[in-house]
This record gives structure tokens, C-alpha cells and sequence, in this order.
């Protein structure tokens, strides 16, 4: 057995950290005793008076505590005072597996059984690669990963702590989980009893970290050692990013990452190398591409497609070679927007003879039409002998309690493989199995779909103009126009979905590059998007891009406190907050309910509005130390506003323009 260094027998008799109580009172002590010292050696003399006797201090113990947190901090290793450790301590260790995994960021929001990784980040790891961001909420931590990753492609950590935290943060793991999105989750723990102080850390410790959130985690573990963290690290990290890509979790001893480093063997970090991303099989992909071929109307559904710019080239180039049409469900920026066999909505599925859908995550809910009455109208949105095709990762991996995998579709070929990994062999099956006939049907299809998507986008722009232009609240229509009109010849990225301004920016904008849209929360958590835009926008500070982030109101009150990260970090975003003053879903729910029920509506605004008072969201962005404007209620007044802020955000700020709007 290896000799164990002075440092390791301090750590094992000091125990796994300093006592923090036993600290404070032995300050508190030696303050009191050095007051005893000094007034003992005053000497009374004739001209001076003899000295008043010492008396205990009037403050109280959580005082004298207090003044012994915030005062000065002497060196104790310096002094060599008892309670200290030597030697490397086991976080930092913890970070030296990190750095290797390349992890830019982590975010967290600061607790005491992370304390130890904590202090080794910023300190032993210089606060870079990874670096340490501050939020206010692990729900804000976590979301921030998610956006993050969607345009970055890189995983971040979220740090979180133990129960409480973790449960903070469940709501946006599960919200990545049904995004496909990988988030790395570190999560302070402490099993041991004996060592653990009693009261709040003891509550906030759990036995089994990973069962709060395994339902909607690839995989989670505890490690039990230093090496075990090494390796169980560097598999959660190749695990998260091999498709399907999902949320894992690691749970951290609190005594691990503060006692000294110590092992019978020498530690080491394996090599990270992410496998090779599943591949559909050749004959099915053959099968796939003839039937293609052989279509007269083939219409490819796509939603989290493209995980990447060649993800968006190669979906074009299949396209172009069909000339099929395209409906992206906008899961991702899979399409250009102003491709002319593009299309919004799953209307083109009804005259389809052969539907392939790419990594789509409601295939039940594409190929068939239901209605939200009273008595659930449904029915088969294909006409038929229409072949279904699916493509994607959903075959691969699933979990039965949580209902995100959707409601089971039957489909004529099902390929469980990456779609986009599957792409190029498709593309070439596809050309090989096309006659010079089907050539010619091809290009004449095409010509056809850019006569019809010419008349649609003329449309757009004419019901924009007549959707309420000059009306005040203000319509979701001009807001968009209006935005477009500030941004279009910037380098821009939306970082929010669009779905409650009607889709209005889909519809107006010019959506070309895969960095220009991230798609939406994946789970429809509320609390998402504002946190999920500052982690997107951080990825685009990086490219020098301007963030824009249309706000949701009501998700913006959640978790507000997203914008103090954004301003303490210094991360430019252009947030245009679409304030209907109300949970406007939540409004129509109440509607269609009445209206099930043949009774009055006055009732549905009751829990449903953000009203009396009416928030002031440019105040609340002053508050937190954004750029804050408004509110905006007369239309004439948005370019203005919006060209302040922009240059706001171009000087590097975060900036808020509140504009009051109408339901959608």
C-alpha cells in the first residue's frame, strides 16, 4: 500500500471539509479574547483614566457570525491554523476531466453541496474552458444549456444542487429531453451520513440523485471514486451526444470533491471518442428511395431534421432532386422558408402517394387530423394507398412513463437510424432509381410549385397588410413586419420559436441558415424560452451575430432573473416582448370550455390575464440591468424603439423593447 502523504492524513483527520460552525465560533472566540488582551495591557496612569471594564458584545451570536463571513479573509494555510487541507483536492481533479471534454460553459446557480467544484472552476480552473456563469435559477441553468446547444452544437453543464435544486432544474431537463437536446447535469450529493452536517444539508441529500429525473435521462450514475467520476464522465458525455441526444446526470459526492485526492493507483482520464452515428440500412434506404422515385406526389415531413448547415444542404438537395414538397414542423431550422417547395402546415399531405417523415416527433399527429370539439373529431389525413416512410432515432431509443414518444403510427418502412447521417446514402439511392421519365414529371412539378409558392408568399404579404396595421394593441402582423424591416440586412438569428405571433416571421422573413432558427422548448414547458435565448444568443456572441428573442410574456415572468444573466455576462439579445397581457392559451382553453358547455365567456379571462396591475417590463430590464424600452403601444412608435435598442445590442448590451400586442 502507497505511503500516505501529510496532506492525506490532515484530510482524514480534519474530516472532508472545514467545519464552518467550529470555524465561526473559534472567530468569534479569539475576537472576544483579543478585546480581553488589549484592555489588560492598558496601564492606568494619573493621566489617564483607568479603563472601563470589558463588557460582552451587545450583538448577537448571528452577528458576531456575520461580521466574521464578511470581514477580511486571512491566509489559514498561510498561518498554518488547524482546519485547513493540503494536497489537490478532489474537485480538482473533477475540473482536469472536464477541460478535457472541451465544455465551454457552466452554468449554475451557486449551493453549498457544490461548494468544492465550485471553488475549483474559479479558481484552480481559471474560470475558462469551462467558465463559471452565474444564474438565478437552476431552471434558468439548465434552459440555458439547452439554447446553447441548439445553435453551438456543443453540450454545456448545468450544475445544479441536490434535491432542491435538482427539482428547480427538472422542468427544462425534461423540456431538452423531448428536444432531443443533450445537457451534461452535475449534481451535488452527500449518502454519508456520519460526516454530513445535520439540518438543511441532510434535507437537501437524497440516496439516489438520478431516480428524481431517470424517467427523462439517457442515462445517470453516482460515481463512487475519483477514477469512477473520470469515467463515468466521459460516458455521459459520449452518451448525451450520440443520437438520439438526451439529457444525462451526475451525481457528486460532496466528500469527494473536498477531500484530498487520493488513490491506491494512479487516477487517470480516458480518451473521449464519440462513436460513429447510425447509419439507416442500405436495402431499406434502397426501398425508400425507389418508392420516392416512383411517386407522383411525394411530400417529405421534417421537424428535427437538421442538426447542422449541411444538414439543411442535404435536405434541399433531396428535395430539389424530387422536387417534393417540403413541410417543416420547425422542430429546427431544417428548410429555407422561401424555397419554392417549401410549405407551412400539413395541408400538401392529403394528396400525397408516398409521405417520408425525418426525425419527426408527432408522425401519428402529421398524418392524421384532429380537432379539439367536444367530441374530438378525428380522421386520416392521407388518402388512400399512401405509403409512409419514417426516418429517425425515436425506434432506437424510448421510455414508458412520460408520453413524449406520441401516439403509435403504422407506416409502410420504418429506418431507425440519425436522419441526417442517413441522408447522403438517400440522396444517391434516390438518383439512381429515377427514369428518364420520372425526370421529366420531376421538372415539370417543380415549375409548378414555384408558381404556387410565388402566389402564397404574395399572400403573406398582402393579409399582413390588412391584418390590423393600424391598430393599437398592436398586431402580431406589423410587429413582425417591423422587426423584419430593422434586422433584415443585419447577420441575425431568431433564438425564440414564433409560434404565438401566428407564425408571422415564417411567414415574412427570409429564413436561409441553419443558425437562424432553433426551433421550441420540445416539452412546451413554460419558463423555457427566455433562458433558452440568452444560451442561444451566447453561442452567437461568439460569430458576432444579433440574437433576436420574441418574448412571451407570461414565460418571461418565471424566470425573469434569465435577464440579469444576460447583463452580467455581458450577452447581447434583442428581446421584443410580445405582450398580450394575458396566458392568451390558457384564455381560448377557458373559451372553448364555455362554449362546450352553451355558457357565457365574461368568466374566461379569470386566472388567465396579467392584469391589474399590468407589468412594466422595460422597468423590470432596468431592474436587472438590461436596456429596457417602453411600453410601445402605437405602431408608428416600434421602429424607433427597436432601432435604439439594436444599437444598444450592437454596443454589447442586452435591450428589452416592451411592445403591447393583441392575443396573436
Amino acid at each position: 500500500m502507497a505511503k500516505k502523504t501529510d496532506g492525506q492524513k490532515a484530510g482524514q483527520k480534519n474530516g472532508h471539509s472545514v467545519d464552518r460552525r467550529k470555524f465561526l465560533a473559534g472567530v468569534a472566540v479569539a475576537g472576544a479574547a483579543a478585546v480581553a488582551t488589549d484592555a489588560k495591557a492598558i496601564v492606568p496612569t494619573a493621566e489617564a483614566p483607568p479603563a472601563p471594564p470589558v463588557r460582552p458584545s451587545a450583538l448577537r451570536p448571528s452577528f458576531r457570525v456575520a461580521q466574521a463571513e464578511t470581514g477580511p479573509v486571512r491566509d489559514a494555510a498561510a498561518d498554518g491554523a488547524p482546519g485547513t487541507i493540503s494536497g489537490k483536492p478532489g474537485s480538482d481533479f473533477m475540473v482536469d476531466v472536464i477541460k478535457t471534454l472541451g465544455i465551454e460553459y457552466v452554468a449554475t446557480n451557486p449551493a453549498s453541496s457544490c461548494r468544492g467544484i465550485h471553488e475549483s472552476l474559479v479558481t484552480y480552473g481559471g474560470n475558462k474552458m469551462p467558465e463559471l456563469l452565474t444564474c438565478t435559477h437552476e431552471e434558468v441553468a439548465t434552459a440555458m444549456s439547452h439554447g446553447y446547444f441548439k445553435v453551438s452544437g456543443k453540450p454545456m453543464i448545468a450544475l445544479c444542487h441536490g434535491t432542491v435544486g435538482l427539482q428547480h432544474a427538472a422542468m427544462a431537463v425534461y423540456n431538452a429531453w423531448c428536444d432531443r437536446v443533450p445537457v451534461i447535469m452535475l449534481v451535488g450529493n452527500n449518502t454519508i451520513a456520519d460526516t454530513r452536517q445535520p439540518g438543511t444539508p441532510t434535507i437537501h441529500s437524497v440516496l439516489d440523485a438520478g431516480a428524481l429525473t431517470r424517467d427523462f435521462t439517457k442515462w445517470d450514475d453516482q460515481p463512487g471514486s475519483l477514477q469512477h467520476f473520470a469515467e463515468s464522465m466521459v460516458r455521459a458525455y459520449r452518451v448525451s451526444m450520440t443520437p438520439p441526444f438526451e439529457p444525462v446526470l451526475i451525481a457528486m459526492e460532496e466528500h469527494m470533491q473536498e477531500n484530498v485526492e487520493h488513490s491506491e493507483r494512479p487516477l487517470t482520464i480516458p480518451k473521449m471518442q464519440l462513436p460513429s452515428y447510425p447509419q439507416g440500412d442500405s436495402n431499406a434506404v434502397r426501398e425508400a428511395a425507389r418508392l420516392l422515385a416512383l411517386a407522383d406526389n411525394p411530400v417529405i415531413v421534417v421537424d428535427r431534421a437538421a442538426r447542422s448547415p449541411e444538414g439543411v444542404k442535404l435536405l434541399v438537395e433531396l428535395a430539389e432532386t424530387l422536387n417534393a414538397t417540403v413541410i417543416d414542423l420547425m422542430g429546427r431550422m431544417n428548410f429555407p422558408n422561401q424555397h419554392p417547395l417549401y410549405a407551412r402546415g400539413t395541408g400538401p399531405i392529403a394528396n400525397a402517394d408516398v409521405v417520408l417523415g425525418i426525425e419527426v416527433g408527432d408522425f401519428w399527429g402529421t398524418v392524421n387530423d384532429t380537432h379539439d370539439n367536444a367530441e374530438f373529431t378525428q380522421a386520416v389525413g392521407t388518402k388512400p394507398g399512401t405509403k409512409l416512410i419514417t426516418i429517425g432515432t425515436g425506434d432506437l431509443y424510448i421510455r414508458a412513463n412520460f408520453q413524449d414518444f406520441q401516439r403509435f403510427q403504422a407506416v409502410d418502412l420504418a429506418i431507425g437510424a440519425d436522419g441526417q447521417t442517413t441522408l447522403p446514402s438517400l440522396i444517391e439511392a434516390v438518383k439512381s432509381a429515377l427514369t428518364a421519365d420520372k425526370r421529366a414529371m420531376i421538372a415539370a412539378r417543380g415549375e409548378k410549385a414555384k408558381t404556387a409558392y410565388a402566389a402564397a408568399l404574395q399572400r403573406n404579404k398582402t393579409d399582413a397588410a390588412a391584418n390590423a396595421w393600424n391598430a393599437s394593441p398592436i398586431s402580431s402582423a406589423r410587429l413582425s413586419a417591423e422587426v423584419w424591416n430593422v434586422i433584415k440586412n443585419e447577420d441575425w438569428a431568431l433564438v425564440s420559436r414564433d409560434q404565438s405571433l401566428s407564425n408571422w416571421p415564417h411567414r415574412l422573413w427570409d429564413f436561409k441558415q441553419h443558425h437562424q432558427f432553433i426551433g421550441g422548448p420540445g416539452g412546451q414547458g413554460i419558463g423555457y424560452a427566455l433562458p433558452a435565448a440568452v444560451g442561444a444568443s451566447l453561442a452567437h456572441k461568439a460569430h458576432g451575430r444579433l440574437a433576436i428573442n420574441l418574448q412571451n410574456d407570461g414565460d418571461c415572468m418565471y424566470v425573469p432573473g434569465a435577464l440579469w444573466t444576460a447583463a452580467h455576462h455581458k450577452i447581447p439579445m434583442l428581446t421584443i416582448m410580445h405582450n398580450n397581457r394575458a396566458y392568451h392559451q390558457e384564455v381560448m382553453h377557458m373559451q372553448r370550455m364555455a362554449s362546450w358547455r352553451q355558457r357565457a365567456m365574461e368568466n374566461a379571462k379569470i386566472g388567465t390575464v396579467i392584469r391589474e396591475p399590468n407589468i412594466d417590463f422595460g422597468g423590470l430590464a432596468k431592474s436587472l440591468g438590461v436596456v429596457g424600452i417602453g411600453p410601445i403601444e402605437n405602431p408608428v412608435d416600434i421602429e424607433p424603439a427597436l432601432r435604439r435598442a439594436l444599437a444598444a445590442v450592437k454596443a454589447g448590451e442586452p435591450a428589452l423593447v416592451d411592445i403591447i400586442t393583441q392575443p396573436r
